[in-house]
Order: C-alpha cells, then structure tokens, then sequence
C-alpha cells in the first residue's frame, strides 16, 4: 500500500483543519514579554471529572499515557501520583537503566568523551607527537586510523606552486579505488564473520590500518547491521568512530545523547523528570553542534539540568552558568575586562590589549533565563553584568575538555552599578570575581519578575499557549514564598481551578518529540531503533539538542501545526504502523489487544465509533476504531474525523484485515485529537 493510494496530503489537511481554527497564536519568549500581571478574577470553569483529571495529569505530565495507564491512575489517586513523581528518585527504572547502557557517553566527563571522541586538532597533536596513543588498545587502534586518514587527506590535498593538488584521480581512478575498497571490506567481513562474536573487535583492531579503514568504510547494508547489533556498545563506538573519519568521531556523542533522551521520554518511570528535563533543557538551551559543546553538552543535560530539574530555581541557574558548554554556547569563556591583568590593567601607561567584553551571557541570562525581556533592564546592566561575570570560564576548553574555572585575570575590577545594586571592590581578591558572579545570579533568582517569568513559562508549558494571568499570579507567589522551589510551584499549577477545567483540557498541540514519544508509549511499542525516532524528528523541524537560538524551540501550536507537519507525521505512522520505520518493530494487533484486556470497563461495553446522523449502520471497523481511540487517546474523536477515518478505510476495500487495523492505527495517529495533550 502507498502513500498516495490514500491521498495523504489532502487528508493531512482536512484533519488539520480544526486545528488550524482553535489555536492562537503563539507568544514569543524572545520578542515579546510575558503579559501583565491580571487581578481579575478568572470566568468561571467547569471541572474536570476524576477519569479526565487522570489523563490530564498524564497528558501534561508525561510523553503520553500507556495503554490503561489513566485507569491505574485514577485507581491510586492523581494527587499520590504526581507526588510520587516528584520524587523520581525512589521510582525504580530497571528496564531503562538497561537500555541506557547502550549509549557509554551518557556516563562519560567531558575530558573521557574528548579522548574517545577526538577532534582533528587532537589527531594533529597525536600525529607530531605532542600528545601519546591512548594506552587502550582499542582506542589506540582507532586513534592509528584517524591519524591516517587526516594525514591522507593533508597529502591529497597539499597544491604546488601552480596551484594543483597533488591527488587529482579521474571519475575512472575513483571508481576503481573504491572497488578495491570494497573487496578489501569484503574479504575482512569474511574474516570476522567466521570468529566468535565476542572475538570480532579484538581481530579487528590488530589488522593492518588499510584493512581497517577499508573495512569500517565500506562495510554496508544487512552485513553492517548485523555486525554492529552483535558488538557491545563500546565496540560499536570504536567501529564507529574509525568510520567517521577524523572530526566526524564526536558526532556520535550528540547521537547517543539524542537517541537517549528519546528512549528516556519512552521507557522511563519518572516521566515528570524527562518532561521538567525537557524543559529546562529548552529553557536554558544550548547547541551541541557549536565547537566544544560537542563534548559538554551530555554532562551540561546530566549534571546541570537533570540533576536540578525538581529543586531550586537558583541552583539550577547557578549550575548552567557554571556549566562550560553554557560558556562555550553564548561566549562567556571568551570575555575579559577592560581593564582586567589579562587585558594589561588598569595601572596608569600600562599598555591595553585589544580584547573586551562580550555581553551575550550578559543578555540572555537576563531576558530569557530570568526577569525577561521586560525585565526592567537595561543596555547599561547587560554591560555591567558582562562586567561581572568575566572570569567565569572553562579550563582547557580546547585539547582538555575541563570543568568550570574562575580565571581572577580575566576579570574586571571595581564597582559595577548594576539592576539597581552595587556590586565588586577596587581591589578584586583570588574569588572576589567569583563571588560578584555569585551574588548577581542570586539576585536575579530572588526577583519577582524572575517568579514571574519562570511561572509563565512553565504555565505556558503545561496549561496554554497564553496561559491564564491569574494563574501565573499565584504561581509566582509560592515561586517567592519558597524560594524558587520548582515542586511547590508545580503543585500550585496541577492543584488550580485552571489546570483542572475543561477549558484547557486537550488544548495544547504536541512538538514533535512529544508526538513521537506519545505514539511509542500509548501503542507499548519498545523503541528498538531509537535512531529512527532521532532522524524522524528532524524530519518534523526539531533536531533533539540542535536547536541554534537561545530561545531554544518554541512550544506552541502554530509552530509546529500546518499541513506541511501533519504530512510528515502521518508518513511516520504509515511507516510505523506498516514496519517500515527503520526495522522497528510494531504490532497493530497487539495494540488492539491491550485496549481491549487494559480498559475493561470500557471493553465490556464498547460502543462504535459515533457518527452523523444518517451514517450506516456502525461495523467491526466502527467498533475497533473506538478501542483504538480509547487506548490512544483516551476518549472518542469529532464525529469529523471519524467519517474522514471511515473513507479512508473504505477507500482500501482490498486490503486484508492486517492491513486494515494497520492504517486504522495510523490514522488514529494523525487524528487532530492525537495531535492534543
């Protein structure tokens, strides 16, 4: 069955349609403010009932409810969950520890992940000598290809005085080498097939380095696949990393982070830590693909943002701007003072240096990590807080990969006017700059515009793209009456009229993570090829941890709602639906079986889908299509939309009933409801 068979660009926009008429547009944290504070008392709101409460809280609070799980929810008691969640510590996660463990550079500090995965200017100082072989021989190994490779490439690229390369081959030169590649590849598959699984690498890496690069270069398709299935992760990494060549080896760093931050919104227990995770992430973005970011940026997710994600606003700002890959990111490393030692002082003649301020941290710390962009602000502080946080750098950034390090050098001396405070000394001691840093981040964290902004933030996530002011009033009090403390003010949003009314139930459209999450986890599909899910989000507008503006992604509907998105996402769910999706497996009978075993109040009693009146009389097809909405929405859809689905599925009259509940399955997935949390 194709695509076209059933018109897939025309149905994305029909089902699109209500869509395109209920969302607003959006608010963006960039441009425009977070709106005035409203005393008025909000109209009047319906409540939710205790079963639309459950999937409420599963819907804001997790990548999507699993099959029964609103059932099993409503049974313990919404509240008891969510605070159980809020504790994600002492929620047991076995089956994703596991599978986290096929990704080592989750575990791995920042200098470990350079010297795995080196960059070209480590490969050069290995190649004149200034830095050893890695002890490890399979490091070394890799190491030994790399060296060859960029030396090569050097070689072939070097012109002379006339200005031609050295290596010009003909298209014929080309093929004929590659051909011989491929021989070499297929003669060493020959090889290490024959062995032992657990003996493959420990060959591989004894073989001479044309045998290698040959060999990891060239090897292709099922033999590939089986072969990287069969190594450890480890190994996979080493194959890997010889593959990519010299500079492409860190970029399995960014896969692994971004493969698992996909598996994580799938599998884990404590899906109110990935969903704060994300958010934070996206709240205090950085760019993994920018310079030395590409070794941080896993430490910067691990030990910054999750380690924080449910404690105290101000530590969690103190630790991103601690973090080098935030540094890095917006320049701060790079910024020294005026009239700092490392600029020659400010001693009368001494001669200065040609190197300032850069105010990028400076900005963006303020107006969009903290009071923002109506903060109250102004050019002169972004100045004098650039000012005050020169020196906050990173040690050995580059050929290193170091932590945090105050550099007293860099730092600007004297007293700042600054946001109303005076802040620094003439005479600045060893930590004095470090504690100027200190004391401003503490200020900005204990301001009301800071409360203010974080709770609109965080209303605007979990409640609406323009979420009610009274609300966010209310947030921001328990934000400043307990000192920014991330669960209390949680509690007050999930505890509020407002998060609890039919109004905002079902009104916030999924990113695109949170659609591919959703469709895994409400189908108990186990994400085999977390690639696919990595490459299906990029193929839908958001690269997982490529996100180039400090804004980081927008969160609202017209953003990522058009008929252009509804196009790609009901490609993937024919895809998925249909196992083409990357080798994933998936299993529409199996989906059907849990909703009917999993809902049993609903499964004794199922009622076809609802129609117009004068439809036909409801079939099996009517009662299935209800199951699946059950058990992937948690409720029916428009009585629209289950005529459009109808059609559709009258429209394939040939295809047998597997197929049949697989399309139905994947047009439940491009349903508008299943476009809603």
């Amino acid at each position: 069955m194709s695509l076209r068979v059933f018109g897939i660009t025309a149905l994305a926009v029909v089902l699109a349609s209500p869509l395109f008429g209920q969302q607003k547009p959006a608010v963006s944290t960039k441009k425009k403010a977070a709106p005035p504070s409203a005393k008025t008392k909000p109209a009047a709101l319906v409540a939710l009932n205790e079963r639309e409460r459950a999937q409420q809280m599963l819907n804001r609070f997790t990548f999507g409810p699993r099959p029964g799980e609103v059932d099993r929810v409503q049974a313990e008691g919404t509240d008891k969950w969510f605070e159980e969640q809020m504790q994600p510590a002492s929620i047991p996660d076995k089956v994703l520890d596991r599978k986290l463990q096929d990704f080592p550079t989750l575990f791995m500090t920042p200098d470990r992940a350079l010297l795995q995965f080196p960059d070209r200017g480590e490969i050069e100082r290995v190649a004149k000598g200034q830095v050893p072989y890695p002890t490890d021989p399979a490091l070394a190994s890799m190491y030994e290809v790399l060296v060859f490779k960029q030396e090569d490439d050097k070689a072939k690229n070097k012109v002379d005085a006339s200005g031609k390369k050295a290596y010009d081959p003909t298209p014929d030169e080309v093929a004929a080498e590659k051909k011989a590649q491929q021989a070499d590849a297929a003669r060493v598959a020959g090889v290490l097939f024959a062995l032992p699984k657990n003996q493959r690498m420990a060959a591989l890496i004894k073989m001479p380095v044309a045998d290698r690069i040959a060999f990891t270069g060239n090897l292709a398709g099922d033999q590939r696949n089986l072969l990287l299935n069969d190594f450890t992760p480890r190994e996979r990494e080493i194959f890997q990393g010889m593959a990519a060549g010299p500079g492409g080896a860190a970029y399995q760093i960014g896969q692994e982070l971004s493969q698992a931050k996909m598996v994580r919104a799938v599998l884990s227990e404590r899906q109110l830590q990935e969903v704060m995770a994300d958010f934070w992430f996206n709240h205090f973005n950085v760019f993994v693909g920018k310079d030395a970011d590409q070794w941080y940026t896993t430490s910067y997710d691990r030990d910054a943002i999750r380690a924080h994600a449910l404690g105290k606003f101000r530590d969690l700002l103190m630790a991103t701007a601690k973090s080098p890959a935030m540094s890095i990111y917006l320049d701060n490393w790079l910024s020294i003072g005026p009239d700092s030692i490392a600029n020659g002082g400010s001693a009368p003649g001494a001669k200065k240096g040609n190197k300032g301020l850069n105010e990028n941290y400076g900005r963006e710390v303020m107006e969009l990590h903290t009071v923002g962009v109506n903060g109250g602000y102004t050019q002169a502080d972004v100045t004098a807080l650039a000012a005050i946080l020169t020196g906050w750098s990173v040690d050995r950034p580059y050929g290193g990969a170091g932590g945090f390090l105050f550099d007293p050098k860099k730092h600007e001396p004297g007293v700042k006017q600054w946001f109303g405070h005076e802040i620094g000394s003439a005479t600045v001691a060893s930590d004095g700059g470090l504690q100027e840093g200190v004391q401003a981040l503490t200020i900005l964290a204990a301001s009301p515009k800071t409360a203010h902004f974080i709770s609109w933030k965080l209303a605007q996530r979990f409640v609406a793209d323009d979420p009610p002011a009274a609300l966010v009033d209310r947030m921001a009090a328990t934000y400043m009456a307990s000192d920014g403390d991330i669960k209390a003010i949680l509690r007050t949003l999930a505890q509020s009229p407002e998060f609890n009314s039919t109004k905002y139930f079902r009104n916030k459209v999924k990113t695109p993570v949170e659609y591919l999450a959703s469709a895994f986890r409400t189908t108990a599909t186990d994400p085999t090829n977390p690639g696919a899910l990595v490459q299906a989000a990029k193929t839908m507008g958001m690269p997982v941890f490529y996100a180039l503006p400090p804004t980081g992604y927008y969160i609202t509907a017209e953003q990522w709602m058009n008929s252009s998105a509804l196009v790609d996402r009901l490609n993937f769910a024919y895809k998925l639906t249909n196992n083409q999706f990357g080798g994933q497996k998936f299993d529409s009978p199996h989906v059907l079986a849990l909703g009917l075993m999993e809902q049993p109040a609903a499964a004794a009693k199922v009622q076809p889908a609802v129609f117009a009146p004068g439809d036909a009389t409801p079939d099996g097809v009517d009662t299935v299509l209800k199951v699946l909405e059950t058990t992937m929405i948690g409720g029916g859809v428009s009585a629209q939309t289950n005529q459009l689905i109808h059609k559709q599925v009258e429209s394939q009259a040939a295809l047998g009933t597997g197929d049949r509940l697989n399309l139905l399955t994947a047009l439940v997935m491009g349903a508008p409801e299943f476009q809603l949390r």
